[in-house]
């Protein structure tokens, strides 16, 4: 890994209005590119804006493709690395819950949500593939939202090289403080335990379909402490440095670094 700097945004994302929504994000984008950011991390389906109602004809497959090469535009232009949600409109069956990523010389690919939450069960289909995204000597995976929920998935992405894990989301419970609260709950294990950097973001503000997303922001280092955080209810981006040398450190700490020293022959439970 190499020190890199992160921006993190909770943006409102309207459902269906992808141009607005598109247009804020490329404001974002241009403001990371000036401050140098390597990469930008946005919400879950903040292109297409999180819906439950008809997912399917928010567009249609050739507009799906049209979005994915504007972001890989975007990302080529501003020579940095967007992590960025959409509905991704399958040819036959039901959408998927999507994460583009893309880098300065195209896209890197594309993560589909492998555990989707009971409501999300009923209008998207499962992904069935943990990806880990190599690109300018980074190695990061991605868990949308209620993964996050899954300590598996952490540590399926770190023994297969992670050595980010990014958390988008887009989670409408509570407010502010009270999201912060229950993500320090749980994604200081994702770190501590795997030995890995994690920064989360969240949809920000109330849409049209009556939900009201809290706007949080949370970067913890590999031992599970906090680097960054917002909490409010605004749209912000906020700016992370990641430190090759804490991750290192971090995994040749004998008593710090747990995955070495794994007892495999112990788990088969876990996939019984």
């Amino acid at each position: 890994m190499r020190d890199f700097l992160v921006a993190a945004v909770c943006m409102h994302s309207e459902p269906g209005e992808v141009e607005k929504n598109l247009e804020r994000m490329e404001s974002f984008v241009h403001e990371a590119s000036e401050r140098s950011a390597g990469a930008v991390l946005f919400p879950e389906l903040s292109i297409s804006g999180y819906t439950l109602k008809e997912p399917e004809k928010i567009y249609d497959v050739a507009r799906s493709r049209m979005i994915l090469q504007k972001i890989v535009r975007l990302a080529h232009d501003a020579k940095l690395i967007i992590m960025a949600g959409m509905v991704e409109i399958a040819q036959e069956g039901r959408q998927h819950i999507t994460h583009a990523v893309a880098g300065p010389d195209g896209l890197l690919g594309l993560y589909r949500k492998t555990h989707l939450s009971p409501p999300e069960k009923e209008k998207y289909s499962e992904g069935d593939s943990l990806e880990v995204f190599h690109e300018g000597g980074l190695h990061f995976g991605l868990e949308l939202c209620y993964e996050s929920h899954f300590p598996e998935i952490s540590t399926v992405l770190c023994l297969k090289g992670a050595e980010i894990l990014f958390m988008p989301h887009a989670s409408p419970r509570g407010n502010p403080e009270e999201k912060m609260k229950s993500w320090l709950r749980h994604l200081p294990g994702r770190a501590f335990d795997n030995g890995v950097f994690v920064v989360a973001c969240n949809q920000v503000g109330k849409t049209k379909e009556g939900l009201s997303f809290p706007g949080v922001i949370l970067a913890l280092d590999p031992q599970g402490r906090v680097l960054e955080s917002y909490s409010g209810m605004e749209e912000t981006m906020v700016f992370v440095g990641l430190k090759a040398e804490v991750l290192q450190e971090t995994r040749a700490h004998r008593m710090k670094y747990f995955i070495p020293h794994r007892r495999k022959d112990l788990y088969k439970d876990l996939v019984s």
